[in-house]
């Protein structure tokens, strides 16, 4: 207050109160509403002071993904809603410790996108997400509700009342986000967002996924070649910092600490090269289920669905359907099969039950049989 009475931006009203003593009014001058204009030139962002870059890649550090240790009995923890070979939690937790890059390749439908948020769930501590950073001036808005869960007391928490938030203001605490995309992807969301009206700018969801993991789903069904994808990873996968650009042109660097999981249908030889495979650090082959874990599957479907299950069904499934698929199992199947024969009972008003008929007439709206279409 003193500089800027000092600068002549501020002056004096007068006593707010006169009984209370000798707190002091202030208004702007009319330079110090120039001074505002021309800020808000610059700018018109509004909120929390913006975390400098310098300060915030080191608040990064002290919360890096690669500083979790996570321990066999989280990941089966965040794993046991699904149902997994043991060999395979013994690829997965290395990976996640190590809070490196993985590439989980195989058939669909066998829960490459359930184990990725699994994962998440593992890792179960909180971070400090700024609501916004600066640098060079300019402001890029980093918090998004949509991204980040913040943590909150619980309405009956006795310490909610006489407990002070105890951390900077200036960020927001949240569990470690997770940003998934999919099909959807283009290598201009990883750029930043200029907002013309407001003169600031959005993190990308890259940057936006800092301290947490960042899912490519579906790759190689985005317009980007997958190749072209994994090029745009490959600098801030290796040195731990990634490059933006300004609406000036002006380059700058940010910390890049995310756990990014790619997540694939196509053998990783079909759409990169040898280089690229290199960069990630893990590949992890997602396979069908064997005929044990299927039935395993099966019956948690049912029993979450209150379906009961008949021997004769399971029989006819397994002894006459699946031989004409040559025996390939897949972990969608049982919530397909399930879900096709409750719509069937409650269409027909009947209780939920199944059948070998049922069990061929949901099995028609899964295999579908190859033959030409007449014209």
């Amino acid at each position: 207050m003193d500089i800027a009475r000092e600068q002549k931006l501020l002056e004096a009203t007068g006593t707010l109160n006169a009984n209370n003593g000798n707190e002091m009014g202030y208004q702007l001058t009319d330079a110090g509403k120039s001074r505002a204009l021309a800020a808000l030139s610059q700018s018109e962002y509004f909120g929390a002071m913006p975390v400098p870059l310098e300060v915030y890649r080191e608040q990064v550090e002290r919360q890096s993904i690669r500083n979790i240790q996570v321990t066999r009995d989280q990941m089966t923890s965040a794993m046991r809603h699904l149902v997994l070979p043991n060999e395979l939690l013994d690829q997965l937790g290395p990976a996640v410790s190590a809070g490196r890059s993985i590439l989980m390749y195989g058939p669909p439908g066998n829960g490459k996108s359930a184990i990725s948020h699994g994962i998440r769930d593992a890792l179960g501590d909180k971070v400090y997400v700024p609501l916004a950073i600066e640098y060079a001036g300019q402001v890029i808005t980093v918090y998004d509700p949509v991204v980040h869960n913040p943590v909150e007391l619980a309405p009956d928490d006795p310490n909610q009342l006489r407990s002070p938030k105890r951390f900077d203001s200036r960020y927001v605490q949240c569990e470690r986000p997770t940003v998934v995309t999919g099909g959807e992807l283009s290598l201009s969301m990883l750029d930043l967002v200029y907002n013309p009206t407001a003169r600031t700018y959005q993190a990308p969801l890259q940057l936006k996924s800092t301290g947490g993991i960042f899912i490519v789903d579906d790759l190689g069904h985005q317009a980007e070649p997958p190749q072209a994808l994994i090029n745009r990873w490959i600098v801030p996968l290796e040195e731990s910092n990634d490059t933006l650009g300004l609406q000036s042109g002006e380059k700058f660097e940010v910390p890049f600490d995310t756990l990014v999981i790619f997540s694939t249908n196509f053998h990783p030889n079909e759409i990169f090269d040898q280089a690229a495979l290199r960069w990630i650090f893990f590949k992890i082959k997602i396979d069908g289920p064997n005929q044990e874990n299927f039935l395993k599957v099966f019956a948690l479907v049912a029993r979450k669905r209150g379906m009961p299950l008949d021997e004769a069904a399971l029989v006819h499934l397994l002894k006459v359907k699946y031989p004409t698929i040559n025996n390939v199992y897949a972990n969608y199947q049982p919530v397909f099969l399930i879900d096709q024969m409750i719509a069937i009972c409650e269409f027909e008003g009947i209780p939920y039950q199944m059948s070998p008929e049922l069990i061929d007439r949901a099995c028609a709206n899964m295999f579908v049989k190859d033959e030409k279409i007449v014209k």
